[in-house]
């Protein structure tokens, strides 16, 4: 970014994405996909720069981001093949020398991970959720709830469907149906030849198991929070898991609208005032610490006496959340210029 004919800014922080070194050569704040979260930074007097993240040339990204104040991270936690160990590693040393990032690497642990559907369970979002951290356990604990009904079988760390099956038990042998939430079909399989589906699931993780929800085919609400404010909110049909052809066909792309909408306000009030503190307090998640962006994705539970509706948490998203409501970029700049104003 030109600099030359600006006066100086109070605080600075890199915009950290992955990228080849081709992008990492071009990339400015006006070519960047985060061009409104650059333009509402610079709006609070935030000085922001575009970083593009590759192992082949990490150690120029850690000098780029010990010379900024802070780091806002969008990086997904597998891609193309590739994880976020090296990345993480570096984040936590720069960390150390005293630049503020976020999302930290050890709050993406404890919050990004599905493993923080079982650990929050007890909370208004939760649901009867086991966790599996072998293979063994798994293979003598799911038969006997899948007497109760289909199961959401989820790995610890994924996005994009990854990793993600219902499973039920057939009412007439010992075989279970068997649905990849990548996939349109799904299969009979006996338990341990989806044990060795899941196998691979364990070697750098666990697998959690959720109870399947009836109404899955109504939509998915996805709530975005800037810190412990809501953002927005994006709701949109899905077509992964559902049983009915008739909901199937209504899937389409993800709506966004911002926190005003009248159609979430119990859901934000939810969020906001109970649900974020519970979750800081349950995960030792310090306020402060908690990601600029992030959210979470709740599907309906069953209706109230009241006649509103439950939400039942599916999983949380935070190292990547990208696309976001229009609004959310001036939030997360507002939760951003409060952070470093508390950090210096």
């Amino acid at each position: 970014m030109d600099t030359e004919h600006r006066s100086p800014l109070r605080h600075s922080v890199a915009i950290l994405s992955r990228g080849d070194a081709s992008a990492r050569r071009d990339a400015t704040a006006q070519n960047s996909r985060f061009v409104q979260v650059f333009d509402a930074l610079a709006a609070f007097g935030i000085d922001a720069r575009p970083v593009i993240y590759d192992e082949s040339f990490a150690e120029e990204v850690r000098e780029q981001l010990l010379a900024v104040d802070g780091v806002l991270v969008w990086v997904n936690p597998i891609q193309d093949g590739r994880t976020r160990a090296g990345l993480d590693a570096l984040l936590r040393d720069v960390a150390a020398r005293g630049v503020w990032v976020s999302a930290h690497p050890d709050v993406i642990l404890k919050m990004g991970t599905k493993e923080v559907l079982y650990r929050t369970r007890s909370m208004g979002w939760g649901s009867d959720t086991a966790l599996y951290q072998t293979v063994e356990a798994m293979r003598d604990e799911l038969p006997e709830r899948l007497v109760t009904g289909p199961r959401v079988i989820k790995r610890s760390r994924g996005n994009g469907g990854q990793g993600v099956w219902k499973v039920e038990k057939l009412p007439t042998s010992a075989m279970l149906r068997v649905l990849d939430a990548t996939k349109d079909a799904s299969e009979e399989l006996t338990l341990d030849e989806f044990l060795r589906r899941c196998a691979e699931y364990f070697e750098n993780g666990s697998v959690v198991d959720q109870p399947y929800l009836p109404r899955l085919g109504e939509g998915v609400v996805r709530c975005y929070m800037a810190g412990d404010r809501c953002a927005g909110f994006g709701h949109h049909k899905v077509k992964a898991l559902v049983d009915s052809p008739a909901a199937r066909s209504e899937a389409g792309p993800r709506l966004y609208t911002s926190n005003a909408d009248p159609r979430f306000q119990r859901l934000r009030r939810l969020m906001e005032d109970e649900w974020t503190p519970q979750l800081t307090s349950s995960l030792d998640v310090a306020r402060g610490d908690l990601p600029m962006i992030w959210d979470a994705d709740f599907m309906l539970g069953p209706v109230q006496r009241d006649g509103s509706d439950s939400y039942v948490l599916g999983e949380i998203n935070v190292s990547s959340v990208y696309p976001y409501p229009d609004e959310a970029p001036a939030e997360i700049a507002r939760r951003v210029a409060d952070r470093l104003r508390d950090k210096l």
